[in-house]
This record gives structure tokens, sequence and C-alpha cells, in this order.
């Protein structure tokens, strides 16, 4: 039996973190009550952006922290949270990788952005997304039951701007681009053997072309933004590879808007041939876990976004020791 694990010993673990449509009404207002760095951080929030987010999360509407201006700010603010928390608690990444959005909360927890200066880019990044939205109108559907490949074929075949978006796992990916274009590679790819395919409720076509614009300002954006080397491996979206250097980080937050979120092959990174024991989605929600448990049998996934969840790390950490 290894040694049992003490809070006072460091506890380097990989690390997952959740995108857009992980917020929900409530969100973090444990840990916006709690005492210590995770606390502290919220209690700044409002500061750090300029505007009342911590009351949209707490109170919503649901319709006003669903905006991409809002959501992805409240995400990653919860995320930083629990990071500083787990901290705390000595436990720090191995390795991290975020969804989207998701990319910039590991940044910080690698060592990579301050977390205020992430909080004011992911606002940043949703206002260019919704105005994107607002000035060329797109759409995004989820698709099951076909393999990425097959999905990026189809879609190729259809009249108009639609790609692939996210490939999230072998059963499941989104499609992105022109609403017109994506309901006729919906039914392109229901005829081809789809089992499903479910229209996403966002504000514009994200990962895909038509985000051009929104892109190249937010390039100019990222130019002014101070990216150290991570302490720890990223393993970037657009690449699926371990970003190592401040340059591959920068390069690869510019490309995300208009490129596709390789997740199945960033897992198989995370949790593939060399798997560890167990893997903590940090943040709101569990949908990472979720997708990662029926591919990675033999890894444990450890969704970690209250301060219920916090308090009982330290049980579930040295019961997987045991």
């Amino acid at each position: 039996m290894r040694a049992p694990w003490r809070k006072t010993d460091m506890r380097k673990i990989p690390m997952i973190f959740p995108g857009q449509a992980s917020q929900t009404v409530g969100m973090a207002a444990d840990l916006m009550a709690s005492q210590g760095p995770a606390g502290a951080f919220l209690s700044a929030i409002d500061d750090t952006l300029g505007y009342g987010l911590a009351a949209i999360m707490r109170e919503g509407p649901a319709e006003v922290l669903t905006e991409t201006r809002n959501a992805q700010p409240a995400i990653l603010a919860h995320s930083v949270a629990v990071t500083l928390a787990l901290g705390e608690r000595g436990i720090i990444p191995s390795l991290v990788a975020g969804h989207s959005l998701g990319e910039f909360s590991a940044a910080v927890a690698c060592g990579a952005l301050c977390p205020e200066d992430a909080l004011r880019t992911v606002r940043r990044r949703g206002e260019l997304m919704f105005a994107a939205g607002d000035e060329v109108p797109g759409t995004m559907a989820a698709v099951m039951g076909l393999p990425g490949d097959q999905v990026a074929e189809v879609c190729a075949g259809v009249d108009g701007v639609v790609v692939l978006a996210n490939h999230n796992s072998e059963a499941q990916v989104a499609i992105s681009g022109e609403v017109p274009a994506v309901a006729a590679a919906g039914a392109a790819l229901k005829e081809a053997g789809a089992r499903r395919v479910i229209p996403l409720n966002v504000s514009g076509a994200f990962h895909s072309p038509l985000l051009a614009g929104a892109a190249r300002e937010f390039g100019e954006f990222l130019a002014g933004l101070a990216v150290k080397d991570p302490a720890v491996p990223l393993v970037a979206n657009v690449t699926a590879r371990p970003a190592t250097t401040a340059t591959d980080l920068r390069d690869g937050f510019a490309r995300q808007l208009t490129s596709p979120v390789l997740w199945h092959d960033t897992m198989e990174q995370i949790a593939g041939a060399d798997a560890p024991r167990v893997v903590l989605e940090v943040g709101p929600g569990r949908v990472l876990s979720n997708l990662a448990r029926r591919a990675y049998g033999n890894v444990t996934f450890l969704p970690v976004g209250t301060v219920d969840d916090l308090e009982g790390i330290e049980a579930a950490l040295k019961e997987l020791d045991s």
C-alpha cells in the first residue's frame, strides 16, 4: 500500500477545464462565500472586469449568464477559484488542457497567464464572439453516431459554410457555420447514418471561418497580453499536442476561434496510452468527465467544482492511493 496522502504534500495531477455551456445560475456561490484564496479572488472579479459579473453568476437571469460575453468570464472565474483552492490543499497540475474557453483556465493553472489578465482576455473574446454572431449569423449542431472524418466529408459536400467544429469523442462531434448550411448538413448527416443531430443554443458559428473577423481583432488584443512559458505542458486545442512555450500558447489562443477543437485527440494525450490513475475536472459541471469515462474506463475522473467537492478531495485521493 502506498503511503497515505497528506495535506502538506504537493500532489501533482492532470487537470482538465470545461468550456461554454457549463454555466448555471448560482455557480460558484459557495466559493464566493468561502475563506481563503478562492473567495478572495472571486470577491475581486467585478473590479477586475468593471461590471457586476458576480451577481449574474449568483442570481442570473439565465439568459444573461448564457450570453457568451458573460458565460466565458463566469466559467473561467469559477475554474480559477477552484484551482486556487486546490493549490491551497497542496494539489497542483502535472499536465493541463481545457475545452475551447477552458484553455484559458488551463493557462492560469499552469502559470502562463495571471488570473486577472485571463479574466479580461476571455471577456474580450466573448464580446468579439457575441458581436460576430450579430454581424454574421451562424449556428452549431451536435452530431451523434458518426466519426469525425465522415462528418467533415459530408460537410464538405454541402453548399455554403459548414465545418467540423468540435471533435469531442469518437461518438460525438459538433458542426458550425451558416444557418442554412448547418441545416442542410444536418439532413445529409442523418441520411449518412448519424444517430442524432441536435441544434445547439449558441449565439454564433464558433470555431468556423465565420469568426475570421473576430479572430483578427482577438489576435490584435493578444499581442499586448503577457504570456509566460507554462510551468507544466498545456495540450492545445488546435494541435492536440503539448505546448511548452509562451509562443506556442499565444499561437493556439489566436487560432482557436476559427479552428476545430480537437478534444478527442487532446484526451488521448491526457488519459491515453500512459494513463494516469486520476484526472481532475476543475470548474463548473462534469461534462468533460462524463465524456471521458466512456472512453477511459481505467482512469478515475473527479469533477471538482464546489466547496463540498473540495472538502471531499482528500478522502477521494486517499482511497485511490490505498
